[in-house]
């Protein structure tokens, strides 16, 4: 009973996250750039005229694969299954923090109680990346299940570890292998031949996975543009990624970052000490190992790629490993919290909470926070404080869910915590749905008075027409070294040097069939193609074609 109990609750909260905060969202980052490659690797008349399909992103993953294989087998759009699958694997995250919570000694209620604050998410900030991705990009699917892995672990069930992780790998390798790297350590220092002979079980999977990608890649090769992976970044390479993904490189971070992440590591430091003796043995290894793998990714991006300028670093970005440095503080403060509430140290549970909810209400911690960001840190921590409190009186365990369910709805309205923003707007679809059934397959479109619009990304997947260039693709210079030069080339004859009237000529010299505009800037001289509250569309060519005027 206890059993159907807990994964009921892990689903409701699965749900949660996933329908009211942090929330799920579709074409608003980074599926911008996976989703045009899945479309037109199954049907490669799709975008074909499109530069951001014609490189292997995902030669290293089997994300593709996998998404091809539930599109085929359920005949739903990539909508659909990706969304189904974020929601499974975000089930498993959080079912993994519960694990992690149990082997810190916790009873099930608390230990649903600290997964629910962890669930609420946060940014690291710097390499720009979310404990809970709203999107389901390889990442959003790979780091709930190193959490599920990790929680496994913490329970001696080292071969279902094992599978979860590799399944993460197959996904997403970078996310992994910090989970990789350190169960290898925990492998090999088992000295009693049992444990030992079944923690190396827990290695086989990987084998697999590594095999299956080692496939995968090869399989994928000679097609379009490769990864380059041990050459050095060329002087433009360098110039892109400080103009376009500055977030790779730590140089440019400021110290106010260092700051912030000063009193996350003395945080987690405090909370680490505080519950240290509860944590199992494999947990406490991963508690520690995790953040330290996270901070050491700074200094070792900084070496290898602002003073060795070697290629791969900015495609693996082990600077994105600082999530766990965010994560275990989110965790640890969480467990704390509960456990002194349990054992009646009121002030301490309340201190601890407030930690725990500091990241995902507040953000930066180097300044004070807005007046209802803290207002809503301050009560969410009396609630959590006050349900431990009550929890052997009458509804005490009404308490104790209401104090762990609050925090998904008082952080987007008290607290005024927006996510991101509402791209998928009716005028945008309309537009899509124009372009889709009036122009052909290959006429490339150019938005050309928008230039770091996220707005192109969108359209080029509803409406499954190329875009000329856009920023949002443009982050994709990290991956491939010709794509770069592609990219900067074309932002430097459109976007980048402004929208004028008279440059639609050069425009369709360039292969441009039709551009976007916005309603301020329209055409006195033509008539529009098409026509709504926030766009319009003409041809590029000039002539007799129906956006002429007679």
């Amino acid at each position: 009973m206890k059993r159907v109990l807990v994964a009921s609750a892990v689903a409701a909260l699965a749900l949660v996250t996933f329908f009211q905060f942090p929330g799920h969202t579709w074409l608003q980052q980074d599926s911008q750039i996976y989703v045009p490659i899945l479309e037109h690797l199954r049907d490669p008349s799709v975008l074909a005229n499109d530069m951001l399909v014609g490189g292997h992103y995902l030669a290293f993953t089997l994300y593709d694969e996998a998404a091809e294989l539930l599109r085929t087998l359920t005949g739903l759009g990539f909508r659909e299954v990706l969304g189904a699958a974020q929601l499974a694997t975000r089930g498993l995250g959080i079912w993994g923090l519960y694990l992690m919570a149990t082997a810190a000694g916790l009873a099930a209620a608390p230990a649903l109680v600290a997964s629910s604050v962890v669930s609420l998410g946060a940014m690291t900030l710097g390499p720009q990346v979310l404990t809970f991705e709203y999107e389901p990009t390889p990442r959003g699917l790979a780091l709930p299940l190193v959490l599920c892995a990790v929680g496994l672990v913490s329970h001696r069930r080292y071969l279902a570890a094992g599978l979860a992780a590799a399944a993460g790998f197959l996904i997403h390798p970078p996310t992994a292998c910090p989970y990789w790297v350190l169960y290898l350590f925990l492998a090999l220092l088992a000295s009693e031949p049992r444990t030992s002979r079944r923690r190396r079980y827990g290695l086989l999977p990987l084998a697999g996975a590594a095999l299956a990608l080692l496939v995968a890649a090869r399989y994928q090769a000679g097609e379009g543009e490769s990864q380059d992976l041990f050459s050095t970044l060329t002087a433009l390479q360098v110039k892109l990624q400080l103009m376009r993904t500055a977030y790779v490189r730590v140089s440019v971070w400021g110290p106010a970052l260092a700051a912030h992440y000063a009193v996350i590591v003395v945080l987690l430091a405090g909370a680490y000490l505080r519950i240290q003796r509860r944590l199992s043995p494999a947990l406490r290894f991963f508690v520690v190992g995790l953040p330290a793998i996270g901070l050491a990714s700074v200094p070792v991006s900084y070496l290898l790629l602002e003073r060795a300028g070697w290629a791969l670093i900015p495609q693996f970005q082990p600077l994105r490993a600082l999530l766990f440095v965010v994560l275990m503080m989110q965790f640890t403060t969480a467990v704390a919290a509960v456990a002194a509430g349990w054992e009646r140290r009121w002030a301490e549970a309340f201190f601890w909470f407030a930690a725990a909810y500091s990241l995902p209400l507040v953000g930066r911690l180097d300044a004070l926070p807005p007046w209802r960001a803290g207002l809503t840190l301050i009560l969410l921590a009396l609630l959590g404080t006050v349900a431990l409190l009550l929890r052997e009186r009458r509804g005490g365990a009404v308490a104790l869910a209401a104090a762990a369910l609050a925090g998904f709805w008082l952080a987007p309205s008290l607290g005024a915590v927006v996510n991101y923003p509402r791209l998928l707007t009716p005028e945008l679809a309309e537009l899509s749905r124009w372009a889709n059934a009036s122009t052909p397959k290959p006429a490339l479109f150019l938005f050309a008075d928008a230039p770091r619009s996220l707005e192109p990304g969108v359209f080029r997947v509803q409406a499954l027409r190329p875009v000329y260039v856009d920023w949002k693709g443009g982050g994709q210079i990290n991956y491939l070294k010709d794509f770069g030069e592609r990219w900067w080339l074309r932002w430097q004859q459109t976007l980048g040097a402004g929208f004028r009237p008279a440059d639609l000529p050069r425009y369709d010299a360039l292969g441009i069939g039709f551009v976007v505009l916005q309603p301020r800037n329209r055409l006195e001289a033509r008539q529009p193609l098409f026509e709504n509250a926030r766009y319009l569309v003409y041809r590029a060519a000039a002539g007799s074609g129906p956006d002429a005027r007679p």
